[in-house]
């Protein structure tokens, strides 16, 4: 496979291309199988294996051979960045459901503020006047409009304003930028105190989802609930840590 890079990247052969864009595929398959857990049933997975398609070849011409990094790494976010970004252009996502998840995440930051802890699902319900179940139904409703997720924390915009997945901000190791480092480093770790903050079973979602790859079937299998239950978990623990990204962001 080392030869093929070579290959393609010293002679821009077409054909060696392709025979890249074909043996990286099933990292499409795969992350279009990942995406479509989450979506509504009208949402075929074989238009997000195409628009993924894009970001794969994407990743094959911008790969940079001198990183120190697994060209799979790099190819699952630009293959994601991708399906995101059709699915966004689309806006299939109701002004009703982005309403909601605004409230939420301003519920939960302004009971974070008064109650000094993790507020619960009552909690919640109450301060935005409805109740636990309409909260659930939300938290559903949400989870289908959450394209990215916790992913969403870990891209920045360049200069045109274009969405950069974290992948693509990394140094060549012979320029690095001490300071880029630090700021990206500070993000990891401020994120990696609010995941650690929240409560148990959201962090066991958390980190079986996205540290251990595992669907939202199988988490539920693991936890002993069902699939719908582990996505409202899924979302209320994305949405809480959205929160506190975004004050810290404003108390800074």
């Amino acid at each position: 496979m080392r030869e093929l890079w070579k290959r393609f990247k010293i002679d821009g052969d077409e054909s060696v291309r392709d025979r890249l864009v074909l043996a990286y595929s099933p990292l499409v398959k795969y992350v279009a199988g990942r995406t479509a857990a989450g979506l509504p049933p009208h949402v075929e997975e074989a238009d997000l294996v195409s628009y993924g398609l894009g970001g794969l070849m994407s990743a094959i011409d911008r790969f940079d051979l001198s990183r120190e990094i697994k060209f799979e790494t790099y190819a699952i976010m630009r293959i994601k960045g991708a399906i995101i970004d059709e699915l966004r252009s689309l806006d299939w996502v109701p002004r009703s459901v982005r309403a909601r998840a605004r409230e939420v995440e301003k519920a939960i930051s302004k009971l974070e503020h008064l109650l000094h802890r993790q507020p619960t699902d009552e909690e919640i319900a109450q301060e935005m006047g409805i109740t636990v179940e309409e909260l659930n139904d939300s938290l559903l409703a949400i989870s289908h409009s959450s394209i990215v997720a916790l992913d969403e924390l870990w891209s920045v915009s360049d200069s045109s304003g274009d969405q950069v997945s974290l992948m693509d901000t990394i140094e060549d190791p012979g320029a690095p930028d001490p300071a880029r480092a630090l700021d990206l480093g500070d993000l990891k770790d401020r994120i990696a105190d609010s995941i650690a903050k929240l409560p148990e079973r959201e962090k066991l979602v958390i980190a079986l989802y996205y540290y251990e790859n595992l669907t939202l079937r199988e988490i539920g299998e693991v936890l002993g609930v069902t699939e719908s239950r582990v996505s409202q978990m899924h979302t209320k623990a994305v949405l809480r840590l959205r929160s506190r990204m975004q004050e810290e962001a404003f108390d800074a």
